[in-house]
């Protein structure tokens, strides 16, 4: 079959990044100075005192959805929600406090939108967070008849000191070392294009799409303790545009991933591979690849992480290191796909 990418299955990520530099653009005029980060970063910072920092992130499902209204499952998506806004929390060394949720529907079936909702509060249990309140929008006419979309909000804070990535003297640097946390599968991206994978293959069964349906794994309490004992120095979740999320935690170096083995990586990617046909390249920044989330830190503090990782019931993996930058380039990442065609050649992600 003819290759399928994310372009062909309807999504223009050049586009989307035009779009969030014009955003970032036209927002700079509300800033002020009680503002330490905002548009652009994985939460945005604001400052209460010299000791507090708010962090706050928004996130949605994305057509993931589709797959829980085709299954009849609205559970796990709850929990998706949750999970996008918290990680992304983590990533500035934030903790989440609290999150909203907003429920958007054309008529309400109060059975579907409380199977949702006990997925959100499932999300906010693991990440040990409050769930304070949210919306619930009716809109005739809007959306097809059972169909919803959801919206969610975290507020977190963090001792500036605290916050990732770190400065000075434990600011990331070449010959660090790049941990990877498994992720429990597509997570909540690139399902335009699964969606299309699904309906192209015809031994696709309710099975895989069951497997797609996967929630997105909150990392909260496992990596809560390691940012307290101030072992990290960056945190990258590999969200949407999968690894060029990595050089969000500093563009002054570059990094070097190995991906997981196919026998460690989540079992739904090898179907991803062998439908898709998409090349080494195109995987790596629209998939997490089997990587949840990327840490940055110290060889040192290397084997404390994996312990502690291990312990939290986590599955992780040294997968690289940071590098220095090639002259007169940009922040690069590459790739080093051990199930792709030609495993000693690195694909190159050029983030800037």
């Amino acid at each position: 079959m003819a290759t399928l990418d994310y372009a062909k299955a309807g999504v223009d990520r050049d586009a989307a990044d035009r779009l969030v530099s014009r955003i970032a653009a036209l927002a700079k005029s509300t800033l002020n100075r009680k503002v330490k980060s905002a548009v652009g970063g994985y939460a945005s910072l604001y400052e209460i005192d010299r000791r507090r920092w708010l962090a706050a992130s928004t996130d949605g499902v994305g057509t993931k959805l589709k797959l829980a209204f085709q299954l009849r499952e609205h559970r796990t998506v709850g929990i998706d929600l949750v999970a996008m806004s918290v990680n992304d929390l983590l990533c500035v060394g934030a903790e989440p406090m609290f999150f909203l949720d907003y429920f958007a529907t054309g008529r309400l079936d109060p059975g579907i939108a409380e199977q949702v909702l006990e997925g959100i509060v499932a999300g906010c249990k693991q990440a040990s967070c409050a769930l304070v309140g949210g919306e619930t929008a009716e809109m005739p006419d809007f959306y097809s008849p059972g169909e919803y979309d959801l919206g969610g909000f975290a507020v977190g804070m963090v001792d500036p000191s605290r916050v990732l990535a770190r400065s000075g003297k434990d600011a990331i640097k070449a010959g660090d070392t790049l941990i990877g946390i498994r992720s429990s599968g597509c997570h909540s991206n690139g399902y335009s294009l699964l969606r299309k994978l699904l309906t192209a293959d015809p031994s696709a069964g309710e099975a895989r799409a069951h497997e797609l349906l996967t929630p997105t794994r909150i990392y909260v309490r496992a990596l809560a303790p390691l940012i307290h004992s101030r072992v990290l120095k960056g945190l990258a979740h590999i969200t949407g545009s999968g690894f060029l999320n990595v050089p969000r935690m500093s563009e002054k170096v570059s990094y070097e991933i190995h991906l997981p083995r196919a026998v460690d990586a989540p079992a739904i990617y090898p179907w991803v591979r062998s439908q898709s046909q998409l090349s080494s390249f195109e995987l790596a920044q629209t998939f997490n690849m089997g990587i949840g989330m990327v840490i940055a830190a110290s060889p040192s503090k290397s084997a404390t992480i994996l312990k502690q990782l291990k312990k939290a019931g986590e599955t992780a993996w040294e997968i690289g290191s940071v590098i220095r930058k090639k002259s007169g380039r940009g922040s690069e990442v590459f790739i080093y796909d051990s199930a792709g065609t030609s495993p000693s050649e690195a694909v190159t992600l050029k983030y800037s």
